[in-house]
Protein backbone atom coordinates (compact mmCIF):
# COMPACT_ATOMS: atom_id res chain seq x y z
CA UNK A 1 0.00 0.00 0.00
CA UNK A 2 2.67 2.74 0.91
CA UNK A 3 4.63 2.25 -2.30
CA UNK A 4 2.02 3.65 -4.24
CA UNK A 5 1.45 6.25 -1.37
CA UNK A 6 3.84 9.75 -0.94
CA UNK A 7 5.00 10.39 2.45
CA UNK A 8 5.54 14.28 3.11
CA UNK A 9 7.89 15.06 5.75
CA UNK A 10 7.87 18.60 7.58
CA UNK A 11 10.50 19.69 9.91
CA UNK A 12 10.43 22.46 11.86
CA UNK A 13 13.41 25.25 12.58
CA UNK A 14 15.23 26.32 15.70
CA UNK A 15 13.96 27.14 18.68
CA UNK A 16 10.58 26.09 17.25
CA UNK A 17 8.13 23.34 17.15
CA UNK A 18 5.52 21.64 15.13
CA UNK A 19 3.21 24.29 15.92
CA UNK A 20 4.74 26.58 13.90
CA UNK A 21 3.86 24.94 10.26
CA UNK A 22 0.29 23.82 11.82
CA UNK A 23 -1.69 25.06 8.77
CA UNK A 24 0.29 22.97 6.59
CA UNK A 25 0.30 19.76 8.12
CA UNK A 26 -3.93 20.43 8.09
CA UNK A 27 -3.75 21.47 5.00
CA UNK A 28 -2.20 19.00 3.38
CA UNK A 29 -3.93 15.72 5.48
CA UNK A 30 -6.83 15.30 3.96
CA UNK A 31 -5.11 15.00 0.96
CA UNK A 32 -5.64 11.39 -0.65
CA UNK A 33 -1.99 11.17 -2.46
CA UNK A 34 -0.20 12.26 0.94
CA UNK A 35 0.46 11.09 4.56
CA UNK A 36 2.10 13.74 6.52
CA UNK A 37 4.13 13.41 9.29
CA UNK A 38 6.30 16.08 11.60
CA UNK A 39 8.61 15.51 14.72
CA UNK A 40 9.91 17.29 17.31
CA UNK A 41 13.55 17.21 16.89
CA UNK A 42 16.01 16.44 19.80
CA UNK A 43 16.22 19.60 22.75
CA UNK A 44 13.14 21.35 21.56
CA UNK A 45 10.12 19.56 23.39
CA UNK A 46 11.20 21.61 26.44
CA UNK A 47 13.82 23.49 26.64
CA UNK A 48 16.72 23.27 24.10
CA UNK A 49 19.28 20.69 26.45
CA UNK A 50 23.08 22.03 26.56
CA UNK A 51 24.11 18.63 25.68
CA UNK A 52 21.97 18.44 22.04
CA UNK A 53 24.61 18.95 18.71
CA UNK A 54 23.72 20.34 15.51
CA UNK A 55 24.37 16.15 14.78
CA UNK A 56 22.18 15.55 16.67
CA UNK A 57 19.44 17.36 14.76
CA UNK A 58 21.06 15.73 11.33
CA UNK A 59 20.56 12.19 12.47
CA UNK A 60 17.01 12.87 13.88
CA UNK A 61 15.88 13.62 10.25
CA UNK A 62 17.88 10.34 8.86
CA UNK A 63 16.55 8.83 11.59
CA UNK A 64 12.75 9.45 10.32
CA UNK A 65 13.71 9.45 6.75
CA UNK A 66 14.66 5.14 7.27
CA UNK A 67 11.45 4.83 9.68
CA UNK A 68 9.76 5.81 6.01
CA UNK A 69 11.56 3.43 3.97
CA UNK A 70 11.03 1.32 6.22
CA UNK A 71 7.63 1.22 6.33
CA UNK A 72 7.09 1.14 2.81
CA UNK A 73 7.10 4.56 1.33
CA UNK A 74 9.25 4.83 -2.44
CA UNK A 75 8.48 8.87 -2.80
CA UNK A 76 9.07 11.26 0.13
CA UNK A 77 8.61 15.18 0.05
CA UNK A 78 10.49 17.02 2.74
CA UNK A 79 8.95 19.83 3.79
CA UNK A 80 11.66 22.67 5.91
CA UNK A 81 10.79 25.98 7.26
CA UNK A 82 13.89 28.04 8.69
CA UNK A 83 16.91 25.60 10.50
CA UNK A 84 14.18 22.73 9.00
CA UNK A 85 14.96 23.78 5.37
CA UNK A 86 18.86 23.58 5.89
CA UNK A 87 18.06 19.88 7.40
CA UNK A 88 15.92 18.78 4.37
CA UNK A 89 18.83 19.24 2.02
CA UNK A 90 20.68 16.59 4.08
CA UNK A 91 17.91 14.30 3.42
CA UNK A 92 17.34 14.90 0.03
CA UNK A 93 21.01 14.33 -1.09
CA UNK A 94 21.45 11.62 1.41
CA UNK A 95 18.19 9.32 0.36
CA UNK A 96 17.50 8.80 -3.12
CA UNK A 97 13.80 8.32 -1.72
CA UNK A 98 13.32 12.30 -1.51
CA UNK A 99 11.82 13.11 -4.80
CA UNK A 100 10.56 16.99 -4.03
CA UNK A 101 11.83 19.23 -1.15
CA UNK A 102 10.20 22.85 -0.30
CA UNK A 103 12.64 24.96 1.60
CA UNK A 104 10.45 27.98 3.01
CA UNK A 105 12.35 30.48 4.68
CA UNK A 106 15.67 28.23 4.88
CA UNK A 107 17.87 29.24 7.23
CA UNK A 108 21.24 29.46 5.17
CA UNK A 109 21.97 32.94 6.45
CA UNK A 110 20.34 34.55 9.62
CA UNK A 111 19.76 37.73 11.16
CA UNK A 112 20.43 39.69 8.06
CA UNK A 113 23.98 38.78 8.58
CA UNK A 114 26.68 38.91 6.13
CA UNK A 115 29.55 36.92 8.25
CA UNK A 116 27.80 35.08 10.40
CA UNK A 117 25.96 34.77 13.76
CA UNK A 118 27.09 36.45 16.85
CA UNK A 119 24.93 36.91 20.06
CA UNK A 120 26.09 40.61 20.18
CA UNK A 121 24.35 41.09 16.59
CA UNK A 122 21.33 38.86 17.97
CA UNK A 123 21.18 41.49 20.61
CA UNK A 124 21.80 44.85 18.59
CA UNK A 125 18.28 42.65 16.32
CA UNK A 126 16.40 42.30 19.34
CA UNK A 127 14.15 45.69 19.30
CA UNK A 128 13.85 44.97 15.63
CA UNK A 129 12.81 41.74 15.74
CA UNK A 130 10.00 42.41 18.92
CA UNK A 131 8.65 45.37 16.26
CA UNK A 132 8.00 43.18 13.74
CA UNK A 133 6.72 39.84 15.75
CA UNK A 134 4.86 39.21 19.30
CA UNK A 135 7.09 40.44 21.77
CA UNK A 136 5.32 37.19 24.13
CA UNK A 137 6.97 34.82 21.36
CA UNK A 138 10.16 36.17 21.00
CA UNK A 139 10.29 36.02 24.89
CA UNK A 140 9.41 32.50 24.90
CA UNK A 141 11.25 31.17 22.49
CA UNK A 142 14.70 32.89 23.41
CA UNK A 143 13.71 31.36 26.60
CA UNK A 144 14.20 28.08 25.53
CA UNK A 145 17.51 28.81 23.66
CA UNK A 146 21.04 28.24 25.27
CA UNK A 147 24.33 29.53 24.49
CA UNK A 148 25.77 26.50 23.23
CA UNK A 149 22.45 25.79 21.06
CA UNK A 150 22.66 29.15 19.24
CA UNK A 151 26.33 27.97 18.26
CA UNK A 152 24.93 24.64 17.55
CA UNK A 153 22.88 26.46 15.26
CA UNK A 154 25.87 28.69 13.70
CA UNK A 155 27.70 25.60 12.90
CA UNK A 156 24.92 23.59 11.18
CA UNK A 157 24.31 27.10 8.88
CA UNK A 158 28.26 27.44 7.99
CA UNK A 159 28.98 23.80 7.08
CA UNK A 160 25.63 23.42 5.32
CA UNK A 161 26.76 26.41 3.26
CA UNK A 162 27.54 23.89 -0.41
CA UNK A 163 24.20 21.90 0.08
CA UNK A 164 21.78 23.90 -2.41
CA UNK A 165 24.34 23.30 -5.23
CA UNK A 166 24.21 19.21 -4.81
CA UNK A 167 20.55 19.07 -4.45
CA UNK A 168 19.53 17.02 -7.90
CA UNK A 169 15.45 16.77 -6.88
CA UNK A 170 13.07 19.59 -8.15
CA UNK A 171 13.27 22.47 -4.97
CA UNK A 172 10.14 24.93 -4.17
CA UNK A 173 11.74 27.84 -2.14
CA UNK A 174 9.28 30.46 -0.64
CA UNK A 175 10.69 33.56 1.62
CA UNK A 176 8.97 36.17 2.90
CA UNK A 177 10.38 39.96 2.00
CA UNK A 178 9.95 41.53 5.52
CA UNK A 179 11.83 38.27 7.50
CA UNK A 180 14.03 39.97 10.36
CA UNK A 181 15.21 36.64 11.47
CA UNK A 182 16.48 35.27 7.95
CA UNK A 183 16.88 37.40 5.24
CA UNK A 184 15.53 36.85 1.92
CA UNK A 185 19.06 36.85 0.73
CA UNK A 186 19.34 33.52 2.19
CA UNK A 187 17.20 32.19 -0.62
CA UNK A 188 18.06 34.10 -3.25
CA UNK A 189 21.71 33.50 -2.80
CA UNK A 190 20.74 29.39 -2.90
CA UNK A 191 18.54 29.71 -5.65
CA UNK A 192 20.94 30.90 -7.81
CA UNK A 193 23.64 27.90 -6.74
CA UNK A 194 20.97 25.20 -7.38
CA UNK A 195 21.26 22.95 -10.67
CA UNK A 196 17.91 21.03 -10.47
CA UNK A 197 14.74 22.14 -11.37
CA UNK A 198 13.86 24.83 -9.54
CA UNK A 199 11.39 27.50 -8.41
CA UNK A 200 11.66 30.92 -5.83
CA UNK A 201 8.16 32.84 -4.30
CA UNK A 202 8.95 36.26 -2.85
CA UNK A 203 6.70 37.16 -1.05
CA UNK A 204 6.00 40.82 0.04
CA UNK A 205 4.86 41.94 3.56
CA UNK A 206 5.58 38.50 5.05
CA UNK A 207 8.00 37.75 8.02
CA UNK A 208 9.63 34.57 9.20
CA UNK A 209 5.85 33.19 10.30
CA UNK A 210 5.13 32.67 6.73
CA UNK A 211 2.24 29.95 7.75
CA UNK A 212 0.98 32.71 10.43
CA UNK A 213 0.69 35.23 7.62
CA UNK A 214 -2.12 37.04 5.92
CA UNK A 215 -2.27 34.51 2.76
CA UNK A 216 -0.94 31.42 4.59
CA UNK A 217 -4.27 29.80 2.64
CA UNK A 218 -2.76 30.35 -0.82
CA UNK A 219 1.07 29.29 0.47
CA UNK A 220 -0.27 25.93 1.19
CA UNK A 221 -2.33 25.43 -2.03
CA UNK A 222 1.02 26.55 -3.93
CA UNK A 223 2.80 23.61 -2.03
CA UNK A 224 0.30 21.00 -2.40
CA UNK A 225 0.15 22.03 -6.34
CA UNK A 226 4.12 21.62 -6.52
CA UNK A 227 3.94 18.38 -4.26
CA UNK A 228 1.18 16.87 -6.32
CA UNK A 229 1.82 17.27 -9.68
CA UNK A 230 4.28 15.37 -11.76
CA UNK A 231 5.14 19.10 -14.16
CA UNK A 232 4.70 21.79 -11.73
CA UNK A 233 4.59 24.17 -14.34
CA UNK A 234 5.45 27.73 -13.22
CA UNK A 235 7.90 31.02 -13.34
CA UNK A 236 11.17 30.28 -12.05
CA UNK A 237 10.62 33.70 -9.68
CA UNK A 238 7.45 35.30 -9.06
CA UNK A 239 6.42 38.43 -6.44
CA UNK A 240 3.66 37.88 -4.88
Amino acid sequence: MFKYRKAVLIIHGFAGGTYDEEPLFFHLQPKLEFDVYNFTLPGHSTNLSSGITYMDWINSVDEKIEELKEIGYKKIYVIGHSMGGVLATYAAIKHPEVKKVVLVSPAFQYLSMDNGMSLKKVLKNGPEIIKTYQAKEVLSRALKVSVNQVREFVKIVEISQENPSKLEVPTLIIHGLSDQLVPYASSENIYHQMKCPKWLIEIKDVTHDVFRCAIVDEVDEEISNFLKKRNYRAESIRKW
